[in-house]
């Protein structure tokens, strides 16, 4: 913790610094798109589509993507893969299809969209190692004005609700016919992406591309999860259900945060095992006890001060909102499928001041800074947060192997 205090007043300048600085579905400009080059480079790459439920990804050439005012083309680097990119492949999730998954990554920046801003051009220069987050405020709606980015109208009207950046256009257009696939978050699973320069922060030199992927949703979920909904205080006990990418990146962040007792739960071993190397103190293996009393027993009866739900089922929304002591917060954050709801005691919820809070990310002008200093001093360790590395070729075999269960920590895909 002490090491977190002394690294906060650099990142609270950093931020301070950073802080300075209606189109309808189906209107593309497919044309424009064709005749774009990258400078004196290639005129295509390679993206990985979903194109329905039960079918395979599969790689294909597309147009060279290309950036608008107040974004930035990235030469992607590596990609995440995430829990919430099977949600929409296996149709959990309504999106608009076809479409590129993926969305969190780390790049070079390649070029900025004409009439950008000096600002940010000087923020990230051409070159410039970038990471970039799932949540791409756009910076002017009510909420992003008042601080809270993870509430973007644009984002959530536009790019979750159609797939879209926020003058309603994807930026991903088919080689073969000329037609528009959509974009989840910026469509990371491809070899070139655009993105929001809200979305960006710089990644120092010394952090590696591929482990620093995850900054961008499950540690940018963690944080925002355990600073801003529960406002984790140090000395706080903490239960996270669930213990894959973003549970296992909630163990770190409590951590950070001073956490006396931090308690893993999940049904494998072999994720309890990492999850102690993560910062976890006490496991809970919930295929062999009952959660909630165990909690509770580690807990002197009480239960704890912050529970995280991390898998979006309505069993473990119980067990967390159950979990928490008096007074005690249960923060949610795994996606359900669509229409999926869970009970709660009433009597309890007012009586006993339960506070049951949903949280979907960080805020990335904020947060992402933070995030990458934490990495950079070790105290967020990317190391052990990944677990597996594959090839751009692989990655249709990796979302199956994450499908099934098989991926301890985070996976991530290197893609050049």
């Amino acid at each position: 913790m002490a090491a977190l205090s002394r690294f906060f007043p650099a990142l609270r300048r950093e931020l301070g610094r950073l802080s300075a600085g209606s189109a309808s579905r189906g209107r593309f400009l497919s044309s424009d798109a064709s005749g774009y080059h990258l400078g004196n480079g290639p005129s295509s790459m390679r993206a990985a589509v979903f194109w329905e439920p039960g079918r395979p990804l599969s790689i294909e050439d597309f147009h060279m993507p290309r950036p608008k005012a107040g974004e930035v083309l990235i030469k992607t680097k590596a990609c995440g893969v995430c829990h919430s990119d099977l949600h929409v492949m296996n149709g959990d999730l309504p999106f608009a299809r076809p479409c590129v998954v993926g969305h969190e990554i780390t790049g070079e920046v390649v070029e900025h969209g004409v009439h950008t801003e000096s600002g940010i051009i000087k923020r990230f220069p051409i070159g410039a190692h970038v990471v970039g987050a799932f949540i791409m405020p756009c910076g002017n709606c009510f909420y992003c004005v008042k601080g809270q980015e993870d509430l973007c109208e644009p984002f959530f009207t536009y790019n979750r609700a159609k797939g879209t950046l926020y003058d309603g256009e994807t930026r991903l257009f088919l080689r073969s016919n000329g037609k528009p696939v959509y974009m989840y978050s910026m469509g990371g699973l491809a070899e070139y992406c655009v993105v929001p320069a809200t979305a960006l922060a710089v990644l120092p030199a010394s952090l590696p591309y591929t482990e620093s992927a995850i900054l961008g949703c499950a540690a940018f979920t963690a944080y925002g999860a355990m600073r801003h909904a529960a406002d984790m205080r140090a000395g706080e006990t903490v239960a996270v259900i669930g213990i894959g990418g973003v549970g296992s990146s909630c163990l770190q962040i409590a951590k950070a945060f001073g956490g006396s007792k931090i308690i893993a739960v999940d049904v494998q071993d072999e994720k309890l095992e990492n999850a102690r190397k993560l910062g976890a103190t006490h496991t809970v293996n919930a295929s062999k006890v009952n959660v909630v009393d165990t909690i509770k027993e580690i807990t002197g009866g009480r239960g704890v001060d912050i529970a995280v739900e991390a898998l979006g089922k309505p069993e473990t929304f119980m067990q967390t909102a159950l979990s928490v002591m008096d007074g005690g917060k249960a923060v949610m954050i795994g996606l359900a499928a669509s229409g999926a709801k869970a009970e709660i005691d009433i009597t309890r919820l007012v009586r006993r001041q339960i506070k049951i809070l949903g949280s979907y990310g960080g805020r990335a002008r904020q947060d992402l800074p933070i995030l990458v200093g934490l990495a950079e001093t070790g105290i967020f360790n990317l190391e052990a947060a990944v677990s597996k590395k594959c090839t751009f070729d692989e990655a249709g075999a990796v979302y199956d192997a994450l499908n099934r269960g098989e991926i301890v920590g985070r996976a991530v895909v290197e893609i050049m």
